[in-house]
């Protein structure tokens, strides 16, 4: 049996008490009271009042005590409102004080206690953090140096867009702002949170707008002071680069004025000009650099009778169509001009090339599906976005026979009366099909023709987000529009749940009424923007005659007809009806 340890004989020393007796409280309070109400937060106090009592030095406020295990924002910001609270009600802290003095206050949080003086250099000896300071042609530096930059440019608006802001800042980085590198799921653009959480870059508005904060500016000029430092401009350009310049100014209709805007005059400092940041014909797609693709939307190929879908690509597959199966958001098929660009020696796969969309965009209807999608509603609402999306041909492929109509839940001339509204109406091109075959029949006929179509022309990119849906010049002279939105741009713009301004989700409440189109709720917002402008137009109304007539004049359409008094009457009645509507 081994021999026991001695017994230590002697008083005991006294535990020293928490230098933080307030914060105690306050967290034994918080954690009783969750106790009570059995909330799961109980055991996070808990936790915290185990981390305060290990801490040894007194804290001046709750922010101090983020350096503590299980303290996070939000027991923190409760803490200091706490103390907040207590200094109103006991008078304000005292002056900064040094933490050597030992001196009683009956402010300070702990009582006056000794300590060991070399514990408080663990806030003496902190490390000051290090400025942020993006590397030299990363993401982070591209879009700062792209942001000032356009700043400095007279007249400009202070903010950019994402798709505006990529394409510029593209040539100053080494990375793909759209495309991550092989085994990495990260791009360029990925710098952007970083920028906002350093508190250079702000983003707001939706779409989303992007501008230097004072600190980001601030930073933005080191950076391009050093960027002219270390700059080497090559004012000889190649006879290759001239001739592709000349082809993008007659493919784009610029004239001298707007080529003398991409100068940069940068007040005190010597003029520079685009070329040395930004690479020739960026935003072109010349004749013979790209190959027309057919889009599917991936449910056109998944999903329901899986037999049909499978043969419509194995149909295209025979007629030796070039196609690609990816998520629309709106339609089933369109063409894309996509990129040729040559594989790397090394690389697994070629980087993916830019893609601009054709304007013909394709929504396939059978029969019973277009019978199911008027009775839910979503027919109208389908043409509502097509309409919408940017591309100036939509067209409407109805597949099926009239005998396929003679089983379904609404009548065959309510279905045709559909087909002849979508065409005369809406202004789509209907085309009328027999079976799956005939589909892709169609769809390769319409890939052959836009291949043809666009094969000596040269492609610009525009933003809609910055020029809208105006017609183009071709577009007038009858020859296809040259000027075109990237996919990720068609494809971000047609969300269906996308963040909606009020005006927008005012449409779709109108549109909800029967008989009223979107011609009708384009009309009626034209003149009243939001339910509030509505209301008020029917307070100022003197009766209750009045209020029900206050819609029927307005003008629809390009025939310009009257809403007419019964629509306006149910206009009325739905928002001004208080309870139930009968």
């Amino acid at each position: 049996m081994p021999a026991s340890e001695p017994v230590r004989f002697g008083r005991k020393r006294a535990l020293p008490s928490c230098p933080n007796p307030l914060f105690l409280q306050w967290l034994t309070e918080l954690r009783d009271e969750a106790k009570e109400k059995d909330l799961k937060i109980q055991y996070t106090y808990q936790k915290a009042i185990n981390s305060l009592n290990k801490y040894p030095l007194p804290l001046k406020n709750a922010k101090e005590a983020k350096i503590l295990k299980n303290f996070g924002d939000g027991i923190c910001k409760i803490l200091d409102d706490k103390l907040q609270r207590h200094y109103r009600q006991n008078g304000a802290p005292p002056p900064d004080r040094t933490y050597n003095n030992n001196s009683s206050s009956s402010n300070s949080l702990a009582p006056s206690r000794k300590v060991i003086k070399t514990t408080f250099l663990y806030f003496e000896t902190k490390k000051k953090k290090r400025e942020y300071v993006p590397q030299q042609r990363s993401g982070g530096y591209a879009v700062l140096l792209t942001l000032y930059r356009q700043q400095q440019i007279p007249g400009s608006k202070g903010y950019m867009f994402k798709m505006e802001l990529q394409s510029e800042a593209q040539p100053l980085c080494d990375k793909s702002f759209s495309v991550p590198d092989l085994g990495s799921k990260y791009t360029a653009w990925s710098s952007v949170s970083t920028l906002i959480q350093k508190n250079l870059l702000t983003k707001t508005h939706n779409p989303a707008r992007y501008s230097l904060t004072d600190e980001g500016l601030a930073l933005a000029e080191r950076l391009e002071s050093e960027e002219e430092e270390d700059a080497v401009v090559d004012l000889t350009a190649s006879d290759e680069e001239e001739e592709r310049g000349s082809l993008s100014e007659r493919a784009t209709g610029e004239t001298q004025s707007s080529g003398d805007a991409g100068r940069l005059s940068l007040p005190g400092k010597t003029q520079v000009t685009m070329t040395t940041s930004r690479k020739p014909n960026r935003d072109c797609l010349l004749p013979g650099t790209y190959d027309v693709i057919l889009c599917v939307d991936f449910i056109e190929t998944t999903g329901g009778s899986h037999y049909r879908k499978q043969e419509l690509v194995k149909e295209l597959q025979r007629n030796g169509v070039g196609f690609d199966v990816r998520k629309l958001n709106v339609g089933d098929f369109l063409w894309v001009a996509r990129e040729k660009v040559a594989p790397v020696p090394g690389q697994l796969r070629a980087s993916a090339g830019r893609e601009l969309v054709l304007d013909y965009i394709i929504e396939r209807k059978r029969m019973d599906d277009l019978c199911g999608s008027i009775i839910d509603g979503r027919f109208r609402e389908q043409k509502f976005r097509l309409k919408r999306c940017g591309l100036r041909r939509p067209i409407y492929l109805v597949e099926g026979s009239s005998s396929s109509a003679a089983h379904l839940s609404l009548p065959e001339a309510t279905l045709q009366q559909a087909i002849v509204n979508t065409q005369v109406v809406d202004g789509f091109f209907v085309k009328r099909v027999q079976d799956v075959r005939e589909s892709a029949a169609y769809l390769t006929v319409m890939t052959r023709y836009l291949s043809k179509l666009y094969q000596n022309r040269t492609l610009v990119c525009r933003s809609r987000e910055l020029e809208g849906d105006v017609p183009s010049d071709e577009e007038e002279r009858g020859n296809p529009s040259c000027s075109l939105i990237s996919f990720a741009e068609f494809n971000h713009g047609a969300v269906k749940n996308k963040c909606q301004t009020v005006r927008e989700v005012f449409a779709r409440q109108l549109m909800q009424i029967s008989g009223l189109s979107g011609d009708k709720a384009a009309a009626i917002l034209e003149q009243y923007g939001t339910p509030h402008s509505l209301l008020a137009a029917y307070e100022k109304c003197g009766s209750e005659s009045e209020k029900e007539k206050l819609l029927s004049c307005i003008r629809y359409g390009k025939l310009k007809r009257n809403l007419g008094p019964a629509l306006s009457r149910t206009v009325y009645q739905l928002y001004c009806t208080p309870g139930a509507l009968t």
